[in-house]
């Protein structure tokens, strides 16, 4: 197996650092980036070339990783691109994991898997998550309450991403209905409610970027948390109306793309067309930086 497949199957990495909020922001600051890459790697869609490899996502990820690692500050592989290929998704997934806590462990890692069950089964989610994998953060589904969100966080240095305003056509179904007397909505019940669980040492949350009109009540609720926000890209999010409602005094905002970086170009040139992706979106997300005088120019 050539190097493509260095890491063996179910491997236990050994990463153990944690990541603080300050030391994310102060990762934002020095790449002058607050780009999370999504990889969300579809065997199918991958240039041709690749499916020669020992391990083709592997190799894809690898290659996208290397190219726009300066660029970013996080990825968020997402479990269900990897789970549809069976063991060798997942061994995919894990490698990708192992690789960038090895080779650029200033990088903050996102299991995007939206778990969340009754407490026994959650525990066995944190288990896997935290303690074998050792990533950084994880995407949690918060509907079934308190004691499907609370086994996560009993790890110290880990992070738990509450869904709270998905971009998604269904999100207004239940997130939008109003709750007890009409005064707010389910979503903004789910942040106040949180609020009783963990601290924005801990806590980040999901906004898409297609809700950016709604980042004022989401920041009327979570002013200090960090906000996981999807949508821009290939679902047309707006970066500049993102900024202007979200960021904060830590910028507080992690803004990921994944199709319009990973499938910029489907030749041997793919990896390359990902970098200059990543390095538009790099440099609109420096100039708000320094717009708001979070950086120098």
């Amino acid at each position: 197996m050539g190097e493509e497949g260095a890491f063996p199957l179910f491997l236990t990495t050994e990463h153990t650092e944690i990541m603080t909020r300050d030391e994310l922001f102060e990762n934002i600051k020095r790449k002058k980036s607050f780009l999370c890459v999504g990889l969300d790697t579809d065997v199918r869609k991958i240039p041709q070339f690749l499916l020669d490899e020992d391990d083709p996502i592997f190799a894809f990820n690898k290659r996208i990783i290397d190219a726009t690692a300066h660029l970013c500050v996080a990825y968020k592989p997402n479990l269900a691109f990897y789970e549809s290929m069976g063991s060798f998704g997942l061994q995919a997934f894990e490698k990708t994991v192992a690789y960038i806590q090895s080779e650029y462990p200033d990088q903050f890692i996102i299991a995007d898997a939206k778990r969340g069950d009754i407490g026994n089964t959650s525990d066995m989610y944190a288990r896997s998550f935290f303690e074998h994998l050792k990533v950084d953060a994880l995407t949690v589904a918060p509907y079934m309450g308190s004691d499907s969100v609370l086994p996560f966080l009993k790890y110290a240095g880990r992070w738990v991403i509450l869904l709270a305003l998905t971009s998604n056509a269904g999100a207004a179904d239940f997130q939008m209905l109003p709750v007890e007397g009409g005064e707010e909505v389910l979503f903004e019940r789910v942040l106040r409610t949180s609020k009783e669980w963990g601290s924005s040492d801990q806590l980040m949350y999901v906004v898409g970027a297609t809700k950016a009109d709604m980042l004022e009540r989401v920041r009327a609720i979570v002013p200090d948390a960090f906000l996981l926000v999807p949508g821009v890209g290939s679902q047309n999010g707006s970066l500049e109306d993102v900024a202007r409602f979200g960021l904060n005094s830590q910028c507080g905002l992690l803004v990921n793309a994944s199709r319009s970086i990973i499938y910029a170009d489907n030749t041997e040139a793919f990896a390359n067309a990902a970098a200059a992706e990543a390095e538009s979106l790099r440099r609109q997300m420096a100039d708000i930086l320094i717009k708001n005088k979070l950086i120098e120019a």
